[in-house]
């Protein structure tokens, strides 16, 4: 009989799945914060966490990995929105500067020195 101390938990199989559920919520969090670079990086660790995963999840971990799938989703709805965002912002920048560009058309030169001093 092994020692009480040596016996991992019931559930210590779950901890991988776990951690991807914890990180998916993560890159949720920062595709909401709009912080691009933090989950970019964070992408090296997402296939670390699949990579180490067995090739059949136990029973136990179907709830994990539904919610983690729902995360994952929610993500990629949250970067298409700031997608969407951008390239809204991208468009009024561009046409600010296209009625500026007309306005300055319309600017009589001026002489740079002014000669009633």
């Amino acid at each position: 009989m092994s020692a009480p101390a040596a016996q991992h938990p019931p559930d210590a199989e779950l901890e991988p799945y776990r951690a991807i559920l914890e990180h998916a919520e993560l890159e949720l969090h920062l595709a909401g914060e709009g912080e691009i670079s933090a989950l970019a990086a964070m992408a090296a660790r997402w296939e670390a966490l699949t990579r180490s995963l067995a090739p059949v999840p136990p029973a136990a971990a179907g709830p994990l990995l539904a919610r983690a799938l729902l995360t994952h989703e929610r993500t990629h709805v949250e970067l298409l929105r700031l997608q969407e965002s951008l390239l809204a912002d991208i468009s009024t920048t561009v046409r600010a500067t296209r009625t500026a560009r007309g306005y300055a058309g319309n600017l009589r030169s001026r002489p740079r020195l002014d000669r009633s001093a």
